[in-house]
């Protein structure tokens, strides 16, 4: 049986295609690449920098380094799952970004290799993400940054004339999905327990006022999983759904979530 979380397999999952289509509905949605853009300008990447994302998906911020890094720059992206490398490397091509197999607990590539490595939205959904964190502090060289960010799903404010649906499905959902939701919180002390020093931390909060593509697939993805996992009937995701429509429509749609970036510096 494949894992509650479709992105920690998402090879093994029912619709890989369908992943692979709401990571770039992700990536295009304009508060998701406002908030991206000022994590990574806080880095900083810097032109010229060489820079390695794990897990990169498929390849939506490694998209977004290309005119960080600009000419003398590199970038470079792993994945484990051959359905999101594959589209990294079509919606890749031609900007000079490499993309190769790997796994988060062994990065094929040699220690010190790189100034920048980032794992984004990515320790969420991992077993060890110690292991992953001193995996990517690895290649990282003596003076380079390492950088981790997370969305924290105990600080989610959803606005619903039903309160206490909300919170069953919402909590309901990822604590059965994920083993820390609360993943966003606990980043800068994975750096500091991975030996990297000068440790800060940015906080930043998705918010969305309009049910966006993104918005709308994420919380119908919500209302399924918490019916496929018992924590409601079909009949009270149905009118959890309805209800967010009522919002939508009316002009009062609120949602947000606090993301974490925390960087550290590789003595």
């Amino acid at each position: 049986m494949s894992h509650p979380d479709a992105y920690r397999e998402i090879d093994r999952s029912a619709d890989p295609a369908a992943l692979v289509a709401s990571l770039e509905t992700r990536g295009r949605d304009t508060a998701q690449r406002r908030l991206r853009l000022r994590f990574l300008r806080a880095i900083p990447v810097r032109r010229r920098d060489t820079v390695l994302e794990v897990g990169c998906g498929t390849g939506v911020i490694l998209r977004d380094l290309v005119p960080l890094v600009r000419r003398g720059g590199r970038v470079a992206g792993i994945d484990p799952s051959r359905a999101v490398l594959a589209a990294a490397r079509r919606f890749c091509r031609g900007t000079g970004v490499s993309v190769r197999d790997g796994d988060g607990t062994r990065v094929p590539f040699k220690d010190d290799g790189f100034d920048v490595t980032l794992a984004i939205t990515v320790l969420l959904h991992v077993a060890d993400p110690l292991a992953v964190v001193r995996e990517v502090a690895r290649v990282t060289r003596p003076g380079g940054r390492v950088a981790v960010q997370d969305q924290d799903f105990g600080t989610v404010a959803l606005a619903h004339p039903d309160r206490a649906l909300t919170d069953r499905i919402l909590d309901g959902v990822v604590n059965h999905v994920y083993e820390e939701p609360y993943s966003g919180r606990r980043l800068p002390a994975l750096l500091h327990a991975a030996g990297l020093a000068r440790v800060r931390l940015r906080t930043d909060v998705y918010q969305e006022t309009a049910l966006t593509p993104y918005m709308q697939a994420f919380l119908q993805r919500r209302a399924e999983n918490a019916v496929r996992f018992g924590i409601v009937a079909t009949e009270d995701a149905s009118r959890w759904l309805d209800g967010i429509d009522g919002l939508a429509r009316a002009g009062t749609f609120v949602y947000t979530v606090n993301y974490y970036g925390a960087v550290g510096v590789k003595p």
